[in-house]
Formats: C-alpha cells, structure tokens, sequence
C-alpha cells in the first residue's frame, strides 16, 4: 500500500447531528485519515416526530447526504442504490465503517457493495438483548456477519450476542462516540460553606420514562433525610413520565427537595452537569431494553462528577467500580452509596479522579480514533495481502 492516507466512509443516521461528529473529526485530525460521511438528508426523529436537517460543524469531513426509505425506523431504513453507489464511486473508501445494526436493511446494502468490491466493512452496534426476528432478517444478520471483517459492539453484553449468533471474526468493544473532553472538562468548585450540613446536590439527566429509574433516586432520598442528611435532587430532563414522577416525589415527602429543570440541550449540559456533586444513573432493566451504555456517565466523569449507577446492562462495565453500583431498583443500596459519598470528602475525590483518569484512558474522542485506526490497519494490509495473492493465481 502507498502512503496516501486511508480513506474511511462513515455510514449513519446518528451523525445527521453535528455535535455526534466529534469522534469523527478526531480521527481526521491525526492527518491520517480521510474521512467521508454518508448521513440520511431526510431523516426524522418518530418518537418526537421532528425532521432533522444535517449539520455540518467540522470542514475536514467530506459530508455526503442522500433520501433514504423508511426514514426513522432504525433497523429498516434503506438508502437508494444508485445515490448510495455515487457516493462509493466518489469517495472511494478503502473501508467502510457502518455504525447501524447487525440486522439493519441499511447495513446488508453495504455488506453487498464489500462483497463486490472487496473492500472490507466495520460495523458498530449497539444491540443488547436477543430479540426475535423474522427469519428474513435473522439471515441478513448471518450475512452481514460472514461478511464483515471486524465488529465493534457498545457494550460487553452485545459482544456476548455476537458470538452467540456466530460471529467468529475480530472484534472490540467500545461506544459509537466518546466525549468532547474541552466540553466536558472540570469546573471550578463554586465557594461552598464549610457547613458539614451542607446541601448535597443528587443529579440526573435523560430521559423521563419509566426505565430510566427517577423513582429510585427519590426512594433514597427519603431514607437520606431520615437520617438527617441535607440533599437537593436536581432533575434535567422530560418525558412521558413527569407527572407520575411529581405524585412519586410527593408519595416519598420529598418533593420540596426536588428541582425540575426541564430539557437541557447537549451544549447547556456541562453546566447543568457542574450543579451536581453526584451524577445518578438508575436505569432499570425491562422486557425490551437495558441501558447500552449510559453517554451522561463518561460526560459526568470527564467533568470530575463521581457516578453512582444501577446494575443496568453496560452501566457497571462504564464506571469499573463495583463501589458505585447498587442493585437496579434497590433505593437502599443507592442510598448508602450516597451516605458514604456525603460523609467523606476525601472518597469523593477519590472517585472524581478515578472518573477523569478513566474517561482519558478509554473515552475521550482522541482514544476512540487512535484505537479506531490501530484497528483499521491491519484491514487493510489483510486485503492489500489478498489483492496480492488473486493476482499472482
């Protein structure tokens, strides 16, 4: 192979938004890599049924944009053949790097396109749980597998599915995106009292629905106040959930310790973060979902915020401190986590640098794009030795 840069084209729905771009941009800065991007041109959030126009924040990503069918539907929607060739024909990728599902009609389209041409195909996803699918699509799973030369599942849990399914190829796990660490960096400590009393700030941020476990942070805070302990929970977020959350919080005689301050956008959230002296993440598990991963925890951790998360899915695998994980559900075990936090300063630092060192040594979008290319390399000469070796027979 020359020493012209790899060429990389990126396919996703998920980077329509410029601010998930990040990782992206990362790589290119190495000067390694040419970086496309192949990103719906129409598509639309079903759940809050709103059409997202692509953004465009970084010039050292060549942005494609092409309609796609079935806009929103994750796993079947499917770009045109011929506006997904003319983009292939121009960019000219050495690899292409799918972040849908192993199962997804998007996904299979490209597999074909590798198998043609050659050119070796990554894909990234974030299923966790073993869904039933219809036979159709349980054989484009099977064919996207035997054609992709390297997997990279979210979490431990969709590295476990991909062998049970029969993946036996390379494969790494790590997050679609890792966090912006000039974003998402430490705040100075506003002057705080040196009242043992003080009010301890309790954090969440997402989602309100049912899954997402509001409710356990408010079971905790009840068993903190009996004990005499001075907290205020501060709830960024909204959903379908809120109303049944305030009649929990007043259920729990802690609802004049609750702050509601509705949705933050992506850029407002480290300051909505830095308000915080724990971030909780109490996700629990249901019949058709568990937490994949948990993005606000490494956002958090960058910021120097310790973590405390349930039991969930990748939660525990994101934070590597069996200290900071309770049950999922269980308000006492988050309640004593939070005691001990609260009673020792000391442990609380402790754990802001255990979040920061980690988040640097796995997380930031630089280790994502110097692991991501340490793994493309190999790829490549693979197939360099392969074009070889078709050659001389």
């Amino acid at each position: 192979m020359t020493n012209s840069k790899l060429r990389v084209l990126f396919v996703s729905h998920a980077y329509v938004v410029g601010v998930n771009q990040g990782k992206l941009n990362a790589i290119a800065q190495t000067g390694q890599v040419e970086i496309g991007l192949l990103t719906p041109s129409n598509w639309k959030a079903l759940e809050w049924n709103r059409q997202f126009e692509v953004e465009k924040p970084y010039p050292n990503i060549q942005v494609y944009t092409a309609p796609v069918m079935f806009s929103g539907r994750g796993g079947a929607h499917v770009y045109t053949p011929w506006h997904l060739w003319q983009v292939l024909q121009d960019f000219q990728p050495d690899i292409v790097q799918v972040e849908e599902e192993v199962f997804s009609l998007c996904t299979f389209e490209l597999a074909i396109w590798s198998r043609i041409t050659g050119k070796p195909m990554v894909v990234f996803g974030w299923e966790n749980m073993d869904r039933s699918l219809p036979i159709a699509r349980r054989w484009v799973r099977q064919f996207v597998m035997n054609t992709a030369k390297l997997m990279l599942p979210g979490n431990q849990d969709g590295a476990n599915l991909l062998r049970q399914w029969g993946y036996t190829g390379l494969m790494e796990v790590m997050p679609q995106m890792g966090v912006d660490t000039q974003l998402f960096s430490p705040r100075s400590p506003e002057n705080k009292s040196e009242n043992k009393n003080e009010e301890f700030h309790i954090g969440f941020l997402g989602r309100l629905v049912p899954e997402k476990g509001v409710d356990t942070i408010f079971g905790a805070a009840r068993l903190l106040k009996e004990k005499g302990l001075n907290t205020r929970i501060i709830i960024c977020g909204s959903g379908s959930y809120e109303e049944v959350l305030k009649q929990e919080a007043q259920k729990q005689q802690i609802a004049d310790l609750v702050v509601w301050r509705g949705s933050v956008r992506h850029e407002q959230a480290p300051e909505a973060i830095s308000k915080f002296d724990v971030l909780v993440l109490p996700s629990l598990t249901a019949a058709t979902w568990k937490e994949q991963f948990g993005h606000v925890l490494i956002e958090a951790m960058a910021m120097g915020v310790p973590v405390v998360g349930s039991s969930s899915g990748e939660i525990a695998n994101v934070i590597a401190r069996s200290d900071l994980v309770f049950p999922e559900g269980e308000s006492a075990g988050l309640a004593t986590i939070l005691e001990r936090m609260i009673r020792n300063p000391n442990w609380r630092q402790e754990l802001k640098q255990h979040g920061m060192a980690r988040v640097n040594q796995h997380y930031s979008h630089e280790r994502i794009a110097e692991r991501l290319i340490n793994l493309w390399q190999p790829l490549i000469r693979q197939t360099s030795i392969h074009a070889y070796a078709m050659n001389k027979s």
